[in-house]
């Protein structure tokens, strides 16, 4: 059975599970569609707030931890880009700049002339 059939037979099942759950199963058509589009709705409004909201609610956190501890705010932002401007600077950097010079002219192109 492949992946794709073993999800598919996952999803079905967790469908089923839903409609017993809820008694879905005795809904009317109409009633199945208005059930599953609040359901819809309020899963999609959740994953929307998760995604724009906490990573920022995690930052205030790190820094709420850090001055508990440390006694001193720390801006997570700064020092996160920071670290990643060292990381960049210290291999990444080293790694492209003979491919960047590698094709580099000391002298510049000659200028176009336009004919009309």
């Amino acid at each position: 059975m492949s992946t794709f059939a073993q999800f598919t037979k996952w999803l079905r099942k967790k469908q089923i599970q839903i409609e017993v759950t809820f008694a879905v199963y005795m809904f009317t058509p109409w009633e199945k569609f208005a059930f599953y589009s609040i359901v819809f709705l309020l899963f999609s409004l959740t994953f929307i707030a998760a995604v724009l909201y906490l990573p920022h609610h995690i930052t205030v956190l790190a820094g709420r931890v850090w001055y508990y501890i440390n006694g001193d705010s720390i801006d997570v932002a700064a020092s996160a880009r920071g670290a990643i401007r060292e990381v960049l600077t210290s291999g990444v950097l080293d790694a492209t700049i003979p491919i960047v010079t590698a094709g580099a002219v000391d002298t510049p192109p000659p200028p176009v002339k336009a004919e009309l």
